[in-house]
């Protein structure tokens, strides 16, 4: 009999039944109460924890960025100072056949000057050859207007061409890309 009262409890419950469900909850009041102040807190404190973690993480890949940025910049400057100490490596390269081409008329004994004249001459063009290659331009301005950042005046003389043009070249001016090696010395016609 017993047991089909505690059944009959469980399928109809009683108006006791439900005050003392909800005096359930009723007596932990002082523990809800606490509660929140402890949920609070631990909120805080994984809050605080999430922000330490991703302080360590900001500042970690502050410090890889920082060591990148540093080999970075180490690697450049090693490329630059490569550039300078062998930047005149292909143009050294190209000036070897020429020097190759002076010994060999050294040691060559011809009393014949047309031979000499047209070894000199092929040296000449190896030369020329090798400061093209190098970006060596040659500046001859004859009949050109005189340009004194790329050219200078020796002289003016009386000439048929307009004034301030260039009459003759007296020495060759040469320019390495787009920037005078030497200036040309001209003489230039004079005012009329």
């Amino acid at each position: 009999m017993n047991t089909t009262h505690d059944d009959s409890l469980s399928q109809n419950p009683t108006a006791t039944d439900e005050t003392a469900t909800q005096t359930g909850p009723k007596v932990n009041l002082p523990e809800a109460n606490a509660a929140p102040e402890t949920v609070e807190v631990n909120e805080k404190e994984a809050l605080l924890a999430e922000a330490q973690a991703r302080a360590t993480s900001l500042q970690e890949e502050f410090l890889r960025a920082k060591a990148e940025t540093e080999n970075v910049r180490r690697r450049a400057q090693e490329d630059v100072q490569k550039a300078h100490k062998f930047a005149i490596e292909n143009f050294a390269e190209n000036l070897l056949p020429v020097l190759d081409s002076l010994e060999a008329a050294l040691t060559h004994s011809s009393t014949d000057l047309a031979k000499v004249r047209e070894g000199v001459e092929l040296t000449l063009r190896q030369l020329t050859a090798a400061l093209e290659k190098g970006r060596v331009v040659e500046v001859n301005p004859v009949g050109e207007k005189f340009d004194p950042h790329r050219h200078q005046a020796i002289s003016m003389v009386p000439a048929e061409q307009d004034a301030n043009t260039v009459v003759s070249v007296l020495q060759k001016g040469y320019v390495i890309a787009d920037r005078v090696l030497r200036p040309a010395l001209v003489t230039v016609a004079a005012p009329k």
